[in-house]
């Protein structure tokens, strides 16, 4: 019997065109593999949404969204309280996951490296440097590198940034980490493999490397030190674990690799996504190819994940 997956994609975050490529591109690769596929561009109005999955009436639900009301829980409880089974992880694991400040504090409870830092009024990082520079300033609850600053030697943008900050009511605030930006899915509990990302241009991995045509290059697998290879792929798993996850996640860290060539540099986790970006291009599919799982069989697999708990 043909399964039907209805297809959740759009918002109203600010990532509502990375959902909206990545829900297009799912459409097309579970249609391939087999499933009746209702897509449903979820508007500013739940109500809609609510009336188009009532009709559609799937038997699960993929989740495509991205930012906030898709992967901070929300979108997952309304999914909850209609008794639909949804792709990706759970309210708790996804409401954690997408405010850093939360995600860091069970992180360095887990024990797994973190970057020194802390949230902060407005007032007073308008006031001062909360931390030695270089630092970074990002909300909490955003994703795809949105509204992130970096404060350098020389650089007076500070006391502004905090006068137009359009992120809430706080920031925050981490050290600047040399080196790397390396990435690591995990499906079902087990990484996939190391990418090492290096933007085209400006050297920061910002919306527009994400996302522009030649923003940026994926190496994989990331050239690094073995024990740091092997390090990066236990700690994404570990991460994983420690903030509830299930189906699939993608763990972002910097890798300080400024110092002694001969040893593993620092590994610091970012964040853990638990939507991650699911464009034909985009990492976590780049990597499941690169371990032999084509594009329409990582959809599917999620699916069933997804039916089987």
């Amino acid at each position: 019997m043909t399964r039907h997956v209805a297809v959740l994609m759009g918002g109203i975050s600010s990532e509502r065109p990375v959902s909206l490529s990545s829900g297009q591109a799912i459409v097309a690769a579970l249609r391939e593999a087999g499933y009746r596929v209702t897509p449903i561009d979820a508007g500013p109005d739940i109500a809609l949404t609510i009336a188009a999955l009532r009709e559609a009436a799937p038997e699960v639900v993929f989740n495509a969204l991205h930012g906030p009301f898709g992967e901070d829980g929300a979108i997952q409880g309304v999914l909850e309280w209609m008794g639909l089974p949804y792709t990706h992880s759970g309210i708790r694991a996804s409401a954690t996951a997408m405010d850093k400040a939360a995600s860091r504090a069970l992180l360095a409870a887990a024990g797994l490296p973190v970057a020194r830092g802390m949230t902060l009024d407005l007032p007073t990082l308008e006031a001062a440097d909360p931390l030695p520079l270089p630092y970074v300033i990002k909300p909490v609850a955003e994703g795809s590198s949105v509204g992130v600053e970096i404060l350098r030697e020389g650089d007076n943008r500070r006391a502004e940034i905090a006068r137009t900050w359009r992120f809430g009511k706080v920031a925050l605030a981490e050290e600047f980490i040399p080196g790397k930006e390396l990435t690591v899915g995990v499906l079902g509990g087990r990484a996939l493999t190391v990418t090492e990302i290096r933007p085209a241009a400006t050297g920061f991995y910002d919306f527009e490397a994400k996302y522009a045509p030649g923003g940026s290059v994926h190496h994989l697998p990331a050239a690094l030190h073995p024990a740091a290879f092997e390090q990066a792929l236990r700690l994404a798993e570990a991460a994983h674990r420690a903030l509830g996850c299930r189906s699939a996640t993608r763990t972002d860290f910097r890798y300080d690799d400024t110092g002694d060539d001969a040893r593993p540099g620092r590994l610091v986790i970012l964040e853990v996504n638990t939507q991650p970006g699911m464009t034909p291009t985009s990492l976590l599919p780049e990597q499941a190819a690169f371990t032999g799982m084509s594009y329409p069989a990582l959809c599917d697999w999620m699916v069933r994940e997804a039916l089987d708990r």
